[in-house]
């Protein structure tokens, strides 16, 4: 059966790529972009199997418009993947408050919005899935991408308990931690700025390597969209799913540190319990 996908981003990306794959696949596509103009080619790949929707998902109610305007048109919701987002370079101490605000907006609130809108429809055929677009920056922290960050490790908070609330409902819930992939997210997508020169050894470096990796990342996007077309599809998804070889070292490497630090640490966390008498 073919399934109704609605996807945020879609203008470039890892949320172009998906589209594409989506439409490929035969399946139904509700595409959204702040501008569905550059939705155009997609709109002309997919014909009826595809709705062009504009979507800042920061607006509730376009949020709410965007679900419904799927539903209407296609007579079910089966997929949502919260993909849209964006992350600049600097020193937390150089990062404005505003920028701060600006970038959880979209990252994290952003996510939580549009869940919101699809959620009841998917309570209410006992069916459905997220695929929350995080980053492996939402599982270890990325230095010089404070807010980014801090974003994605609560998209991943949100999305651990939005799982176990939902899954008597028959809806699936995946977190999606992609490591570099070569779109255009660390070019012109990013502001990179270095910041006070005592970041030099710190987020200077992170800001070189970034303008030096522009274009030279290790994953592609064909293949990625392609992984998340079978995660999709998987009767018994995981919670979370790393994608590309540095995601996954990564992940593996700060999941061991950390749980051994844990343990290095039990003696002095256990010890505040009461006595036993």
């Amino acid at each position: 059966m073919n399934r109704t996908w609605l996807i945020t981003g879609c203008s470039r990306g890892l949320g172009r790529a998906l589209a594409e794959a989506v439409l490929d696949a035969g399946d139904r596509l509700a595409a959204t972009a702040r501008d569905p103009g550059t939705l155009a080619d997609l709109v002309a790949r997919g014909g009826d199997r595809i709705l062009a929707l504009p979507l800042d998902v920061t607006d509730e109610e376009a949020a709410a418009r965007a679900v419904a305007a799927t539903v209407e048109r296609f007579g079910r919701l089966d997929i949502v993947v919260n993909n849209a987002g964006y992350g600049d370079v600097a020193p937390i101490e150089n990062t404005s408050v505003a920028s701060f605000r600006a970038q959880i907006e979209t990252n994290l609130f952003g996510a939580i919005i549009v869940t919101k809108a699809a959620l009841p429809f998917f309570r209410r055929q006992r069916s459905g899935r997220f695929l929350q677009l995080s980053s492996i920056g939402g599982r270890m922290g990325a230095m010089g991408r404070g807010p980014y960050s801090a974003a994605k490790f609560g998209l991943e908070g949100f999305s651990e308990v939005l799982a176990r609330e939902v899954a008597p409902f028959g809806v699936h819930v995946t977190i999606v931690e992609p490591g570099g992939f070569r779109t255009d997210f660390a070019g012109t997508s990013t502001r990179i700025a270095e910041g006070d020169a005592d970041y030099a050894e710190t987020v200077g470096k992170t800001a070189a390597m970034q303008r030096a990796y522009d274009g030279k990342q290790p994953g592609d996007p064909a293949r990625a969209a392609l992984a998340i077309l079978a995660l999709a599809s998987a009767e018994k998804p995981p919670l979370r799913l790393v994608l590309g070889r540095d995601a996954y070292a990564g992940a593996e490497r700060t999941d061991e540190a950390r749980l051994a630090e844990l343990r290095a640490w039990r003696e002095l966390s256990e010890s505040t319990d009461f006595v036993k008498s």
